[in-house]
């Protein structure tokens, strides 16, 4: 893949949101917007920050549901770096239309860019080590599969989308089961197509899941440094992928990398979102 290609958004996704988001943003109606001239205008969105662009599919999906025959000239590609005062966008369309997409359209770009760019901050960080940067559940409820589409635009790696496409065991399953073999042998019989996940919190854990085969990767939770380096030993030989997850933070990305993990799972890249700081401004009207 080049420099800017990933996985795209889902177009179903996409629409959903900006239905969505519109509904709750218009209700019966726009009543600001109504008292201007619904003539062709013009308008452009800036950033006022550095940052990494995503949420091109949504922003246009909030002009083009309500004016099917706004264009949309963008200046950058979702994945593309822009420097304070760059144009994003500049956008052509019925001045109504856009006084109503406006802030849901900003309110798209903002939060995404935001994931985006933090994810981009965390993979450059590893940058010369084998570990990749994966995101979590932990997402805007309504909003998952476009926060897992910054991700990707930011250089990380999705983990599973929801419950439902990959087996993870974590500590309540296994309790709940009785054992990390009882409850790895109930996934591999109930669900053999799914990739299955098994967190442990000790080197006593991980040879327990070593021992029972079938693992897809293993999840090391808030393990001292020195415990991920013997995990690396023991799992790289044999194939398994460790995951680290639990005390991620940005500065002790180095010294986790170091180790040779293959994954560092963070859940901060999509709940603690500070958002893009961007502005929509109209140039003119076209007569």
């Amino acid at each position: 893949m080049s420099e800017h290609e990933f996985a795209a958004a889902d177009p179903a996704a996409v629409a959903g949101n900006v239905a969505a988001a519109l509904a709750e943003d218009l209700g019966s109606g726009d009543v600001s917007a109504a008292l201007v001239p619904d003539h062709p205008a013009r308008a452009r969105i800036i950033t006022r920050e550095p940052m990494l662009l995503c949420g091109r599919p949504w922003a246009e999906a909030c002009f083009r549901q309500l004016d099917p025959n706004s264009q949309l000239h963008w200046q950058a590609d979702d994945g593309e770096r822009l420097e304070s005062g760059a144009t994003l966008v500049e956008i052509s369309g019925q001045a109504r239309a856009l006084l109503s997409g406006e802030r849901s359209a900003l309110n798209f770009l903002q939060l995404l860019s935001a994931t985006a760019s933090e994810t981009a901050r965390y993979v450059a960080a590893l940058a010369g080590t084998p570990t990749r940067v994966l995101d979590t559940r932990k997402t805007l409820p309504g909003l998952r599969l476009a926060q897992k589409y910054a991700v990707r635009c930011g250089g990380g790696v999705n983990h599973r989308i929801g419950l439902f496409d990959a087996v993870m065991l974590k500590e309540n399953h296994i309790a709940a089961a009785g054992s990390i073999a009882a409850a790895m042998e109930r996934a591999k019989q109930q669900f053999p197509t799914l990739p299955l996940i098994v967190e442990v919190e000790s080197m006593d854990e991980l040879r327990q899941v070593i021992a029972a085969g079938g693992c897809t990767r293993v999840l090391i939770d808030e393990f001292s440094l020195s415990d991920m380096q013997a995990a690396v030993e023991l799992c790289r030989p044999i194939g398994l992928p460790l995951e680290v997850s639990g005390g991620v933070s940005f500065d002790r990305l180095a010294e986790i990398g170091a180790t040779g993990v293959d994954f560092v799972s963070i859940g901060s890249l999509t709940k603690h979102v500070r958002a893009i700081d961007l502005s929509m401004r109209f140039i003119a009207p076209v007569r």
